[in-house]
């Protein structure tokens, strides 16, 4: 806090005066900066969050190695909390239990004995029930702790000493991934494999530019701990590798199991993370037997439709799993003559057998940053942490064993002179000077002299500290040429590297196989219908073509705004007042036989911005869309549709504006009339417009003079267009032909022309000379 308020005094010039909005701006900075380096964000160099390194340190000092007995993990928890991490118990056991299990962390560094919790979410027991030990793996995380390899700090209250990080001997972040949320980042780092992220270490260490392409070669995707299947394309991996984030697409595995009397059976042997057997089952029941919606009375047409789906393929559906199999889900078909990936696909298609998988590769790198790292960022910034590592226990052995071989030079000269030695010992009231000055020895070897036993003087002592010696100088010209050879140094990280993946690695788990997303298609016959929209919102469906709109009734108060002619297999596309767009497929309307059912039953729409306009065509067909305040552009069918049925944005409106209704635009069409509420006409060649396939505002079609707007526009081609309006008290119909036309043409956004017909409310609509005849 003292050093809060002194940084704040120091932005303010050393003003004793402090806002409150700068104190809690500052205030609010230092929590976040806290959380991310001190909680949420994995260290690239160890792959570490604080706690989990606290642990491991803890349990390192605790003597818990690999064939050390395991204690409880309450005495862990305690001596974590005590020593290092000030915080609560649940939160250190947490993170313990996290790390010891194996279908959670792809390689675990705890070694858990007792309940240590399930992957179908099953809590681990109390710390007093479980005990605790580590794993051989961790010892790519600690051997090398005491030998100079990293710096250490006092702990929360100065009693203990705790390492920055840990000297990793291979890029843990990466094959056990992480998962965090900061403030204002997140994290969710995939697991690898050991022997594909070593090979990768290891091409970079002899070619630091290798490309891409070929680095992705080597690590074609991440390795989930419960295997599974990747179904994203290569390049599609590559690239979530390049930027550092994304999603993969991942499934699960399974077989199919031929029983008796040709009868089959589905069995679900991995499952994608995040997945668990409860789950699915649990999705299982939402869909055979689901609940009504709230606010709704009864189950809605897509709920009817998927339970009787689910009902009519499947029969039973089991857990099997156990100690013989960690995971074992059985699906049971209805009839054995279902078809088998047809009753893949649904339960793909319903259930999070298949999924994303998000990736997002951030972490804080070697020079304490957080930040979002690429793949080759990543391991090149631990190559260069790892490198750094080694040069600092290079020269820590360099100096132990230096000081050794003077340690043993020392003893030699004892060895030589062994009577006058002890003749001078005995007969100087400071021996150690003496030794000093006579032997010509320095401090380091005259105390080790002082401290000798009489019996290391024997003439077998003295042939090993001969051959000592001969070693240890090998072993320091050895040293000293990996400080002084580059090339040796690469040699000795890349035999280091492959040392452990040959010990520590495994294959791999997940199958990495391009595959179709599966989507649950509902066969629809393909045929004409009629879409019946009322201005309330209300929809029906009419089989064919031609019906005569004066045969359609309606609720009280309610009348017919179109009659939409397309196929049943067509999209209707539902526009809101704010520029949303919402999509239902035809083949879900119901029938003409009723007045239908709302718009708002079948979307997830706003009261705010209610449903202005529908529109139903082929994917391809292309619209001009327009507001009123004069933007506008075009864009296609398809571009509107949506999976979500909360909708998504695709126009831009400003305040005020209005959506006028989409022009739909044919294949002859070569001019857009637009006609502006005072009277202005402008006539713009459709080359002019702006096609933009992701929505937005467009571009300007007709400049507006202040408290004038778009009122009308139309689109035509050589025939012209007509006008139709009240003239001396007479419905009149005026033809416009193109050379009529041509008086009106302009570029886009100008201001037009006032139009030149003694019409009162005109109408402007295309003109269909062959029906005119």
């Amino acid at each position: 806090m003292d050093s809060l308020n002194s940084n704040l005094l120091d932005a303010h010039g050393g003003d004793d005066s402090l806002t409150l909005a700068a104190y809690a701006e500052q205030a609010y900075l230092d929590y976040a900066v806290s959380v991310v380096r001190g909680r949420a964000l994995p260290d690239l160099t160890d792959g570490q969050k604080p706690v989990q390194r606290r642990i491991l340190y803890a349990m390192h000092a605790m003597g818990l190695g690999p064939t050390a007995k395991p204690v409880k993990s309450a005495r862990v928890v305690g001596d974590v909390l005590g020593k290092y991490h000030p915080h609560g118990d649940q939160a250190a056991y947490d993170a313990m239990v996290r790390m010891a299990q194996d279908f959670v962390l792809r390689y675990p560094l705890v070694d858990g004995q007792g309940n240590f919790g399930s992957r179908d979410g099953d809590n681990a027991a109390a710390m007093r029930y479980t005990e605790a030990r580590l794993t051989p793996f961790s010892r790519l995380l600690l051997d090398e702790l005491d030998e100079g390899t990293v710096d250490f700090i006092p702990n929360y209250d100065g009693s203990q000493k705790e390492p920055v990080t840990l000297p990793a001997r291979l890029p843990i972040m990466l094959l056990n991934g992480a998962s965090g949320i900061a403030v204002g980042m997140a994290t969710e780092i995939p697991s690898h494999n050991l022997h594909e992220i070593a090979q990768a270490c290891v091409a970079l260490i002899r070619d630091p530019n290798m490309s891409d392409h070929d680095l992705y070669q080597l690590v074609p995707g991440p390795d989930f701990a419960g295997g599974g299947q990747i179904i994203s394309a290569p390049q599609d991996i590559a690239q979530i590798y390049t930027q550092g984030r994304g999603s993969v697409k991942a499934r699960a595995r399974w077989s199919f199991e031929e029983m008796a009397r040709g009868q089959w059976q589905l069995v679900v042997h991995e499952l994608p993370p995040g997945t668990s057997s409860q789950k699915i089952l649990e999705e299982i029941e939402e869909r055979t037997n689901p609940k009504i919606k709230a606010g709704k009375k009864t189950l809605s047409a897509e709920q009817q439709q998927t339970k009787a789906l689910m009902l009519s393929l499947l029969d039973a559906v089991r857990d099997e799993s156990g100690k013989q199999a960690a995971v074992r889900l059985v699906f049971e078909p209805k009839s054995s003559r279902i078809d088998r990936d047809e009753f893949v696909t649904t339960l793909l298609a319903q259930t999070g057998l298949e999924g994303n998988v998000a990736i997002n590769l951030v972490c804080i790198d070697i020079h304490g940053r957080p930040g979002q790292r690429s793949l080759r960022d990543a391991l090149t910034q631990w190559l260069q942490f790892r490198s750094d590592t080694m040069l600092k226990r290079t020269h820590f052995r360099l100096n132990k064993v230096s000081d050794r071989i003077h340690v043993l030079e020392g003893r030699m000269v004892v060895y030589l002179n062994v009577d006058e030695v002890i003749q001078t010992i005995r007969e100087s009231d400071e021996p150690k000077q003496a030794l000093m000055s006579r032997y010509d020895l320095s401090e380091r070897q005259a105390e080790d002299i002082l401290e000798m036993r009489l019996r290391q003087l024997a003439r077998l002592e003295g042939f090993k500290i001969e051959k000592e010696l001969e070693e240890r100088r090998q072993e320091q010209a050895a040293l000293q040429e990996l400080l002084n050879n580059p090339k040796a140094f690469k040699r000795l990280m890349i035999r280091e590297i492959e040392a452990d993946a040959k010990t520590f690695g495994d294959e791999r788990r997940t199958l990495i196989e391009v595959a179709e997303r599966a989507v649950l298609e509902t066969r629809v016959v393909d045929e004409p219908v009629t879409v019946v929209v009322s201005r309330k919102g209300w929809l029906r469906c009419r089989q064919g073509h031609g019906h005569d709109p004066a045969q359609f009734s309606f609720k009280s108060g309610d009348d017919l705004y179109d009659a939409l002619e397309c196929r049943s297999t067509t999209d209707l596309v539902a526009i809101g007042a704010a520029g949303r767009v919402y999509t239902v497929p035809v083949a879900n309307l119901p029938s003409a036989r009723g007045d239908g059912q709302p718009i708002t039953a079948m979307v997830d729409t706003s009261q705010a911005a209610p449903i202005v306009h529908m529109l139903a065509s082929a994917p391809e067909q292309l619209y001009l869309f327009a507001s009123s305040d004069g933007y506008g552009f075009t864009a296609s069918h398809k571009d509107l549709l949506t999976r979500q049925r909360s909708g998504k944005q695709f126009l831009s409106l400003p305040e005020q504006a209005s959506i006028l209704k989409p022009l739909l635009l044919q294949s002859d069409d070569q001019y857009v009339a637009l006609l502006s509420a005072k009277g202005r006409f402008l006539v713009v060649d459709l080359s002019e417009l702006k096609n933009l396939p992701a929505g937005g505002r467009g571009t300007i079609l007709m400049g507006l003079d202040d408290g004038d707007r778009l009122a009308q526009y139309v689109a035509g081609g050589a025939q012209g267009i007509q006008v139709r309006g009240v003239y001396r008290r007479k419905d009149t119909v005026i033809t416009l032909g193109y050379e009529d036309l041509a008086e009106y043409v302009g570029k886009r956004a100008r201001k037009g022309k006032a139009l030149g017909i003694k019409l009162s409310d005109p109408i402007l609509q295309r003109w269909y000379p062959d029906l005119a005849s």
